[in-house]
């Protein structure tokens, strides 16, 4: 049996998505019951050289829309970095859901060869679709959101691997 790049990609991170989406309800729901501001949680950091919170969300939101779309040969879905709450956190995990639901197995499937380039930072990246896939995307979007589920824990959301992996 093969794995389509489709099936590593799209159900993988809609998954993973849905399970990051339920740990924010959560941390909303702690903060709500603790009367604790959400922004403590929002700007919350693993140490203070690592991006808070909100830019883990965020930028597993973007790997993965990012990734898709360019592996699709479309245009990658614009999300500006605005926010500040759980709610919004929230929308834009719905958004990159939603979009990653439009892409079908035969706008990815057999681009293992894909030439992709992009500018990130001011510098040019290159790579194939298939070192892309799994040596670039996937192992962005399990940083990102461990990295958002380990924030939240460190500050005492009572979440487990049960939380992070989903039913």
């Amino acid at each position: 049996m093969t794995i389509s790049m489709y099936d590593a990609l799209i159900p993988l991170s809609i998954n993973n998505l849905e399970n990051l989406s339920a740990i924010l309800a959560k941390a909303e729901s702690h903060a709500q019951l603790k009367k604790i501001d959400e922004s403590i949680f929002i700007n919350a950091r693993l140490f203070p050289d690592m991006l808070p919170f909100s830019r883990q969300v965020q930028i597993a939101c973007d790997t993965t829309k990012a990734g898709a779309a360019r592996l699709a040969e479309i245009e990658v879905p614009n999300h500006p970095d605005v926010e500040k709450t759980f709610g919004e956190l929230q929308t834009r995990i719905n958004k990159t859901i939603e979009f990653l639901k439009t892409i079908k197995p035969a706008h990815i499937n057999g681009k293992e060869e894909l030439k992709i380039s992009y500018i990130q930072r001011e510098k040019e990246k290159n790579f194939i679709g298939l070192p892309y896939l799994l040596n670039h995307i996937l192992p962005n979007i399990f940083f990102h959101i461990t990295t958002a589920y380990a924030i939240l824990r460190h500050n005492g959301i009572e979440i487990g691997k049960k939380d992070f992996l989903g039913n």
